[in-house]
């Protein structure tokens, strides 16, 4: 047997070449395991043959924005490789933690192009976003359990859109964290304030992002900074979600669940 389905993982882009290198990776370790969930959960054939590895990389990136070619476009080119294989179904992921306007908006007009263009040998279907899976939780948790705390902060990009960080709040709700954001309020030191009058003496800050970059690395200056000011209190800052097998077993585990 083989995969029925290929997948898009689909970012917002960089200019910063940290957040490509490691999308490639995720890439690579969510295809080695939708290899391995294939070949266990199919029953072999009557010859005893389960998961045959196709000739075209079932799982491909690529970029909304600062991309040589349009997200359109590479969802052209992919479905043309898939068609030489009989894949029927290309699923594109949004790799976004918040359901903003590239989310709701712009990938999904970018499918619409694609898929006219296309016509209906290959169907495209939008998955939801990564920030909406249910393993996410317990893979931040992991990360607040790593150290000593009587506090937490899960820090954001945020978004404007009305209804765009639920998502975000809801897992900090339920790890009983507090939320602060980096471009809307409350700010990481508004939130780090609220605590130290709280009397709280170690606190722990998880960036919730995908992976390392530009605005992580502010954060940890930030985090550095506010360290300087209060040397009384113990920040512990942990990383962004990476390109982990964790993260890769955990999105192929949704994929099968729905």
């Amino acid at each position: 047997m083989t995969l029925t389905s290929a997948y898009l993982l689909v970012s917002h882009g960089s200019r910063d070449p940290r957040p490509q290198i490691a999308l490639e990776r995720l890439s690579y370790l969510v295809e080695e395991q939708l290899q391995f969930s294939t070949n266990k959960t199919n029953n072999p054939d009557k010859d005893g043959h389960c998961a045959v590895l196709s000739p075209v990389t079932m799982v491909q990136t690529a970029s909304l924005e600062l991309s040589e070619v349009p997200l359109s476009t590479k969802i052209q080119q992919f479905a043309i490789k898939l068609e030489t294989v009989g894949i029927k179904t290309l699923k594109i992921v949004p790799l976004f933690l918040l359901p903003g306007v590239h989310v709701r908006e712009d990938i999904p007009r970018e499918i619409a192009i694609a898929q006219e263009k296309i016509g209906l040998t290959i169907k495209i279907e939008l998955c939801p976003y990564l920030g909406s899976y249910e393993g996410l939780i317990k893979i931040i948790s992991h990360q607040l359990s790593i150290y000593p705390q009587d506090a937490r902060i899960i820090i954001s990009h945020g978004s404007r859109r009305q209804g765009g960080n639920v998502s975000v709040e809801a897992i900090a709700t339920k790890l009983k964290a507090k939320v602060a954001y980096w471009s809307i309020k409350p700010s990481l030191s508004e939130q780090v304030n609220v605590l130290v009058k709280q009397g709280k003496k170690q606190i722990t800050i998880v960036p919730y992002f995908l992976f390392t970059g530009g605005i992580t690395n502010i954060i940890a200056q930030q985090v550095q900074q506010l360290q300087e000011s209060l040397p009384e209190v113990q920040f512990n800052l942990g990383q962004p979600l990476g390109a982990t097998p964790e993260l890769a077993q955990m999105m192929v585990n949704q994929w099968i669940k729905t």
